[in-house]
């Protein structure tokens, strides 16, 4: 070849080859991503279970022992309550936290009891103070104190560790 001929050199092949490496990252990259995210990390703080008794010290820090587990009620709470200026009605659902598959078995086979006691501290409160985000939250804390009582003298031991609302409507 001589010096002054021009070289040609197939720039498509390059940009093709650098494509498809690009595209092998992507996948590779997207496949241990989806492993991650499905087969979850073996690490302590992923199954972390907290006790309601103290750390190891007994400081009031958590235990660490399983995983938060959620109990979904299977019918919403319907209940009237008085008001000062109207009474009205009431409507949540409820999901209860619960730590551990022992607590959630020991909670789905006590659905009765919880049922009771939520409708019961739940049709104590008062239109007025349900109006506020306060109203709502201290009411879930009571239940959740009530709920927590009512397990502990029927099984021994506390069970559920959060009283959340999945749905609320006043009318």
């Amino acid at each position: 070849m001589a010096d002054n001929e021009l070289e040609i050199v197939d720039q498509g092949a390059k940009k093709k080859k650098l494509m498809m490496l690009i595209a092998l990252v992507v996948v590779l990259a997207g496949a241990g991503g989806g492993y991650f995210f499905f087969m979850g990390s073996d690490t302590p703080a992923a199954s972390a279970e907290v006790t309601a008794e103290g750390g190891a010290a007994g400081d009031g820090t958590p235990v660490v022992q399983g995983t938060a587990l959620y109990v979904q009620l299977p019918r919403p709470f319907v209940f009237n309550v008085a008001g000062l200026s109207r009474d009205r009605l009431v409507q949540i659902r409820v999901q209860l936290m619960v730590r551990g598959s022992a607590n959630q078995a020991l909670a789905l086979k006590n659905i009765p009891l919880i049922e009771s006691a939520l409708l019961a501290t739940f049709s104590s409160a008062n239109a007025d103070e349900l109006i506020s985000a306060t109203g709502k939250e201290e009411l879930k804390n009571k239940a959740l104190i009530d709920l927590q009582n009512a397990m502990l003298d029927v099984v021994g031991s506390v069970v559920i560790a959060e009283v959340l609302f999945t749905g609320f409507v006043m009318q």
